[in-house]
């Protein structure tokens, strides 16, 4: 089975990055992140987060946005007082990552259709 996602952190820009491949469930979404809390893939000394959906389309249901929300909120003690940019192309995508940052608690989300543009929220 292909992986459905990859981290990268960049030293120099204190950003972890997360790539989506394909089509993504809530389960992909938590599952993903647990094995990361697992691994220890997220350090202590980023700046925030850059989640990329450009090559992957949501199987989600807009009603389940809750739980990303929820899940961010569960794990505050890694989201919390960060900022998490979510780029995505396709435009019935940007849905998910709108509903969301209308949950935003203790964390900062927000949608971008760019990198750059992404890059630059994070590190305001």
């Amino acid at each position: 089975m292909k992986s459905k996602f990859k981290y990268q952190f960049d030293n120099s820009l204190g950003i972890l990055f997360k790539t989506y491949y394909g089509s993504i469930t809530i389960d992909d979404i938590e599952s993903s992140w647990k094995y990361a809390f697992e691994n220890g893939l997220i350090p202590k000394e980023k700046k925030g987060f850059i989640l990329d959906y450009r090559n992957s389309n949501f199987n989600i249901k807009i009603e389940e946005h809750i739980a990303i929300a929820y899940f961010y909120k569960k794990h505050i003690d890694i989201f919390g007082n960060y900022k998490i940019a979510i780029i995505t192309h396709d435009p019935k995508d940007i849905v998910v990552p709108i509903l969301v940052e209308s949950q935003d608690d203790g964390y900062r989300s927000k949608p971008f259709s760019t990198l750059e543009a992404a890059i630059e929220w994070v590190l305001s």
